[in-house]
């Protein structure tokens, strides 16, 4: 007995040894991961989600019996702003955070209210009496019954009816033609009716007792006679009302008044016929609120021809605003409204989360509309968000991280140069605001750059600069173009404006251009094609058909318009090229190597080959002479990269920065 315990407790002790072994010899991969993640990643702290003064040092339950939230050090967090929590995922599933992206959509406002069905008052007659007497025939006996028109209502014994007609027959007998003229003027005066007068007349008996009849086809409503009352002027006898149309008199809340107007669609439901929807429209919107309910009395018309709408129903109706635009709208749940805030929980990935304050609009059922706050896109939480937003909203500023909207590093501008300072390499021109850089109208000194000749540059004149913000925040003058030389037109001008056209067509015989210019804000002109006068210094023969330009088109006094300057953008393409790549740019000439055709040149940088400003030697196209080419020159350049990899300048233009236009003299190309 006691070898077989031996043997037992033996056994028990070996598997506990091989165990430990394994366990602390041989870690597992991942038990080494989840400690090194751990290590990594610790809770600072755990803190209630709807306390956050509640806080311990490890996992446990809130006094509200709620599980505690982990709260971690995230050093990328401010990426996101202030107020950003970040959870584990597995406390993020066991909380049921639920996310939803904002969209942006048509959102259809139904306005739901209550209404009563009453009469059309457009067609509600009130029935009163012209003399006092008493009814002796009622021939209407409730209220509620149907009559036609012309059917008889009541028979009246009035003795002023009677003396009535005595006076008719009275001026009968004597012939008095003014007398029966006023006889019947005074019958008709009270209502007698026309047949009546008629058999009076014919027979010469008067009629103890006249009948009237039913003005219109309607239903009899407030009777308030009975056989043998007396009644007098001004008492209503009875109601007729036609139901072939009823009013539906509505209210609504003030807040939804804007959206009422008079033709809207209207749809209308009523207890006692559950399934059957009536169309109608609103008919009138009431000028004045309710002093008492502040709502808005709206009254809607619908048709009734089997009158099976009944005054005094009682009706749900809905009116369908067209206001549909479209907007940003969240689903309802996931606003969170407080005393002077609403505001919905950011999903900004990687279990990051941030309270932001939105402002809102319509509410429509289970989606609000977003004014601002959010953009189209974001993604929210509709779920659970009360307890992220209970930490979040601790330190959170409430407002959405955006992208720093990037300003344009460099803008084209028109001055006027007061002051040029050729030994400082500076102008002091005054330009108009500049909206990219939120600059308002002032005088400034600008660096210029060395590229750029001074020599030619004059006090007193109109350019067309370019300033360059540097990487150091200084602005440099990089481009300038003088517009106002005197031999820039040979007419007196006295507005023009600076516009990138296509050319169509050159007519050389008629010195003019067709062109697609874009709009024109300066004299409110719209994109279109035209036809323009060209001034008598431009070579059109320089000019080709789809051909890009930079033209100035000047407005005379007369009021006409001439092209006064053309500078050639890019040059129509040619299907004998044997370029596969070409860019414009402007150089400085160096030194013309006439013997090998050849160019040395400080050019500008050329972004669409990522080249910075360097000076290159570059091969000239046969076709390009080199004769008029000195050193200093500035020039407006084609560079051509054929199909061998070599670079070679294929159109060249001389810039005359002392004259308005280009020296077209001197523009070749070896597309031409």
């Amino acid at each position: 007995m006691s070898t077989i315990k031996a043997l037992v407790i033996g056994g028990v002790a070996g598997g506990i040894m091989t165990a430990l072994a394994f366990t602390f010899l041989i870690p597992s991969s991942s038990s080494t991961a989840n400690n090194e993640q751990n290590e990594e990643k610790q809770p600072l702290y755990w803190v209630a989600p709807m306390d956050p003064n509640y806080r311990r040092d490890e996992p446990g339950k809130s006094p509200m019996g709620m599980d505690l939230i982990p709260v971690y050090e995230e050093s990328s967090s401010g990426d996101a702003g202030s107020g950003t929590i970040t959870i584990a995922p597995n406390v993020e599933n066991n909380l049921g955070v639920r996310t939803a992206k904002v969209q942006r959509r048509a959102l259809h406002v139904p306005i739901r209210t209550v209404g009563y069905v009453q009469y059309n008052e457009e067609t509600l007659i009130h029935v009163h009496p012209r003399v006092e007497g008493w009814i002796e025939t009622l021939h209407v006996k409730a209220s509620g019954e149907y009559v036609k028109k012309g059917e008889p209502l009541y028979s009246l014994y009035s003795p002023e009816l009677v003396n009535a007609q005595e006076e008719l027959l009275l001026a009968m007998r004597r012939n008095n033609k003014d007398l029966i003229v006023a006889a019947r003027s005074r019958l008709n005066a009270l209502q007698v009716p026309e047949d009546v007068v008629e058999t009076l007349i014919k027979t010469k008996n008067v009629q103890q007792t006249v009948t009237f009849s039913a003005p219109q086809t309607g239903f009899v409503d407030n009777l308030n006679i009975r056989e043998g009352f007396f009644i007098k002027p001004g008492v209503t006898v009875m109601s007729i009302g036609a139901l072939d149309e009823v009013w539906v008199d509505a209210e609504v809340f003030e807040r939804q008044t804007a959206q009422i107007v008079e033709g809207l669609p209207v749809t209308m439901t009523l207890d006692f016929l559950p399934g059957k929807t009536w169309q109608g429209v609103v008919d009138y919107v009431y000028p004045t609120l309710e002093q008492s309910t502040r709502t808005l009395r709206v009254r809607l018309r619908f048709a009734n021809q089997d009158y099976t709408l009944k005054p005094n129903m009682f009706a749900q109706v809905t009116i369908h605003s067209d206001m549909d635009s479209t907007n940003l709208i969240v689903p309802t749940e996931a606003v969170i409204r407080t005393g002077n805030q609403n505001r919905v929980v950011l999903a900004l990935g990687d279990g990051k989360f941030k309270s932001v304050a939105i402002k809102i609009g319509r509410v429509v059922d289970e989606f609000t509309e977003v004014l601002e706050g959010l953009i189209d896109g974001d993604s929210i939480v509709t779920s659970a968000q009360f307890m992220l937003d209970s930490e979040s909203s601790i330190s959170s500023d409430f407002k959405r991280m955006e992208p720093p909207e990037e300003s344009p590093t460099s803008v084209f501008t028109e001055v006027m140069i007061t002051d040029v300072m050729p030994s400082h390499n500076m102008i002091t021109a005054k330009h108009g605001p500049i909206p990219e850089w939120d600059w308002p109208s002032m005088t400034m000194d600008f660096v210029v750059a060395e590229h750029i000749n001074l020599a030619t540059v004059k006090g007193g004149s109109s350019a067309h600069i370019e300033i360059s913000k540097q990487t150091d925040g200084q602005y440099v003058v990089t481009t300038v173009h003088i517009i106002d030389s005197a031999q820039s037109t040979q007419a007196t001008m006295s507005e023009s404006v600076w516009a990138e056209v296509k050319i169509n067509s050159v007519m050389d015989g008629h010195r003019m251009i067709n062109v697609d210019h874009p709009a024109i804000k300066e004299w409110d002109w719209p994109a279109m094609t035209m036809d323009f006068n060209v001034a008598d210094n431009i070579t059109l023969s320089d000019l080709a058909s789809g051909t890009l330009a930079h033209i100035e088109i000047s407005k005379s006094s007369s009021g006409e318009y001439l092209v006064s300057t053309i500078h050639v953008v890019e040059e129509a393409s040619s299907e004998t090229s044997t370029a596969v790549d070409a860019v414009w740019t402007q150089a400085t000439v160096n030194a013309v190597m006439s013997a090998n055709n050849q160019l040395s040149l400080e050019h500008d940088p050329i972004e669409a080959w990522d080249w910075p400003a360097m000076t290159m030697d570059f091969n000239v196209a046969n076709e390009i002479d080199l004769s008029d080419i000195t050193a200093g020159m500035r020039l407006h350049i084609e560079i051509t990269k054929t199909q061998d990899g070599a670079y070679v300048i294929t159109t060249l233009h001389i810039q005359a920065s002392d004259k308005g236009t280009m020296d077209h003299s001197q523009h070749e190309g070896a597309h031409e």
